[in-house]
């Protein structure tokens, strides 16, 4: 049993967070901010909301793991997304995880209770993998755990646990560590792989390198080859997440982003020096971006663990922990990173670095206490000067007037349990110098409870639970879109988290991956020109002169609209179209209105002739006022058969996430025009034959056809998917 217990430890600390969740049948999720604070549901509840610092849980990975799992329960991989942007690629964004092995979890549970499971497995798999590695690299039971609930309940673990998908990222590096030490060559592979199929490049980059470094330390050069075998697994994912960067607008977006300022190193002693999200006094910086928070107790054994030279491989973490906040904080380094335009790292947010640099001082403080426990000479010194350095800090806080007197007692309010943390640990430990077995046991147990509770209470402060009943619920006017949209598109006050939900087709979107050329095409409503789009939003402008023309020829039928907006500059003007004729309402009730618009064309339509025209020319030619564009497409090459006047007909019969099947019927050969967007991942087949698809009007999709009636069917299958780079589309 003695061999167990520490795990045991572990297990118990994470069934103590996790509680709420199984006792309570809460979820792991902001509900409370969902319901009251994005429409539609703003208008219907208020109630407080512990943390609203992660909307893109509520916007993104959750409408996304939907579509995900409801796509594979279909039969279909999980490749496109038809519900924002006018369609864009899914599996692809490299967010939506759509290869990740946790997915395996909802289809053993219920699709909320295996959400659940996916957020709060994360810190147990990240700990269990800490404990197991640094056995084998020679350190004790108790300063295994130690490290091991540090790294569970670090500052990144928490404020990213929610997502699903960073935190998964980086639990995978202790096991890769373990597998290294070990030389288990299948897990380091499998470790790798994993890590890179569970949501965030970024991480996973840091963990190849991490990991590469660590090969190259314990001179395991062998083991390479498995490394290699790692990113060859997870080559479907890299493939089609590398073509998805270079034909978004981020590829572009070099700039610092998220760098850290030195003054917020002071909050890996104390979290909320600079205020807390979750208690609305937050005044400075990015808390879940910049925090490195791992526990006081860690702390000051990280610190100890600077002081004996050793070769036991202490070092390696040394390095990492200085060469991570050099990229993390403004310096000379990470100047240079975004000097060399490395692709991924000089446009992603730099700060999340800082994940490697938890790591490492959790791993220092495992060696930390073995040293604290080995050491034959006084301790005293090493107290003295901790509570130095905590009389700077109160003199500091208590004289000081760096900050304005409201920030400065915010900082001191929260400066005092981290204090009183640092005191009693060094007490205790220099209490453990004295030489009786039952003082020492008492002073180990002691400094484990106390890295117990800092730990949950931090990260218990920080997580959200959620009611399931404010879980995305129906309303009325959603129900009605939902059973009238048939394969039309919806604009107004909804975003993803509504439409990608209840499968509502919009035309704007939130998605750092999104196609940067339909951006632009959104953007040209404004005024006609093509506009670089933004680093992850489109939106579509309400007042923009060529907005009809858009809105037509994207098959946009229901306008949604919020009563309490009346005709405020940021409410779509429908009462223009009114007074035209060309919009009726067809639902209201207390709180929306659900308006038609009668010109807006269909979906798939059939046209009959076309014009050519470079990327210069099309939007103006397509905007002109004499352009029809339900008969005319513009073109950027001579397509294979020449359209003409008649009669026509095209009608889709299947839509789902990666086809569409549209039956054709024409007297003469015509263009079939469908206003989804163009990808080199999609092809078509027509009565069973490969056809070409000619990009129209911008980022559309038409197909020449011939007189008579036909089956014309889309299918998305990126040859990238298993092919590899090399291979064309």
């Amino acid at each position: 049993m003695k061999r167990f217990w520490a795990l045991g430890c572990i297990v118990v600390v994470w069934l103590i967070f996790s509680a709420p969740y199984f006792i309570k049948g809460t979820i792991p999720f902001p509900s409370d901010y969902l319901v009251t604070f994005f429409p539609p549901w703003n208008s219907e509840y208020g109630m407080p909301v512990k943390n609203n610092a992660m909307p893109d849980v509520i916007t993104q990975i959750f409408p996304w793991k939907k579509l995900t799992i409801e796509t594979w329960k279909n039969g279909q991989i999980p490749l496109w997304n038809p519900y924002s942007f006018s369609g864009t690629a899914h599996a692809a964004n490299y967010q939506s995880a759509v290869f990740s092995p946790v997915n395996l979890l909802f289809f053993v549970f219920p699709f909320l209770s295996a959400w659940s499971l996916m957020v709060l497995l994360q810190p147990l798999v990240a700990a269990v993998g800490m404990y197991l590695f640094l056995r084998r690299f020679g350190r004790s039971q108790v300063g295994a755990v130690i490290a091991s609930i540090a790294f569970m309940f670090c500052n990144f673990m928490t404020t990213w646990m929610a997502y699903g998908t960073l935190g998964w990222a980086i639990a995978f590096l202790p096991w890769a560590l373990w597998a290294t030490v070990v030389r288990a060559r299948a897990l380091l592979a499998i470790s790798i792989a994993f890590s890179f199929l569970s949501g965030h490049f970024q991480i996973s980059l840091y963990v190849l390198a991490t990991i590469f470094a660590f090969i190259l330390y314990l001179r395991k050069f062998n083991l390479l080859w498995y490394v290699l075998l790692g990113l060859l697994l997870a080559s479907p994912q890299l493939f089609l997440g590398f073509d998805a960067y270079l034909s978004s607008t981020r590829s572009s977006g070099i700039g610092k982003i998220e760098v850290i300022p030195w003054q917020y190193l002071i909050t890996i002693f104390a979290p909320d020096f600079f205020g807390n999200s979750v208690t609305r006094n937050d005044w400075f910086g990015h808390y879940a971006e910049w925090g490195s928070f791992v526990g006081v107790v860690p702390l000051l054994l990280g610190i100890l663990a600077l002081i004996k030279r050793s070769k036991d491989g202490r070092s390696f973490f040394i390095f990492l922990s200085i060469f991570s906040i050099l990229l993390a904080f403004a310096s000379p380094i990470n100047d240079l990173i975004y000097a060399l335009k490395l692709p991924v790292l000089s446009t992603s947010a730099s700060s999340r670095i800082i994940v490697l640099f938890s790591l490492a001082l959790s791993v220092l403080a495992a060696f930390g206490f073995d040293d604290w426990k080995s050491r034959k000479k006084s301790f005293v010194w090493f107290v003295i000067w901790g509570c130095v350095g905590l009389i700077v800090l109160w003199v500091f806080l208590l004289a000081g007037q760096a900050f304005p007197v409201d920030k400065l007692a915010i900082a001191r309010r929260n400066s005092i349990l981290p204090t009183a943390i640092a005191i009693v640990s060094l007490l205790f430990m220099l209490l453990g110098k004295v030489r009786k077995k039952f003082m020492r046991e008492i002073v180990i147990v002691t400094l484990l409870i106390l890295v117990v509770f800092d730990s949950l209470r931090f990260v218990i402060k920080w997580m959200p639970v959620g009611a399931r009943e404010y879980m995305y619920p129906e309303v009325e006017s959603m129900t009605f879109l939902k059973t009238h949209i048939g394969y039309d598109r919806v604009f107004g006050n909804i975003g993803n988290e509504a439409a990608g939900v209840f499968k509502l087709p919009i035309i704007e979107g939130y998605d750092a991956m999104y196609q940067g050329r339909y951006a632009e095409f959104i953007n040209a409503a404004e005024t006609g020109i093509a506009a670089h789009g933004g680093r992850s939003v489109v939106q579509f402008g309400k007042h923009g002169k060529f907005k009809t023309d858009v809105l037509k020829l994207l098959g946009v039928r229901y306008i949604y609209h919020r009563l309490s907006d009346g005709r405020n500059s940021w409410a779509f003007p429908f009462w223009e179209y009114q007074e035209s004729g060309d919009m009726k309402i067809i639902f209201n009730d207390q709180k929306y209105q659900v308006f038609e618009f009668l010109k807006a064309y269909p979906r798939a339509f059939l046209a009959s002739s076309y014009r050519v025209a470079d990327d210069q020319n099309i939007l103006g030619m397509l905007f002109d006022e004499d352009f029809d564009s339900r008969e005319t497409l513009v073109l950027e090459e001579v397509p294979a058969l020449e359209p003409s006047l008649g009669e026509g007909i095209a009608e889709i019969t299947s839509y789902t996430p990666t086809s569409v099947t549209i039956q054709t019927k024409s007297d003469v050969a015509k263009l079939l025009f469908l206003s989804d967007v163009f990808d080199p991942g999609w092809h078509v087949r027509v009565d069973g034959k490969s056809a070409k698809i000619y990009r129209a009007d911008y980022d559309f999709r038409a197909v020449a056809l011939e007189a008579g009636k036909h089956t014309v069917q889309f299918y998305y299958f990126p040859r990238k998917l298993f092919f590899g780079l090399w291979q064309k589309d």
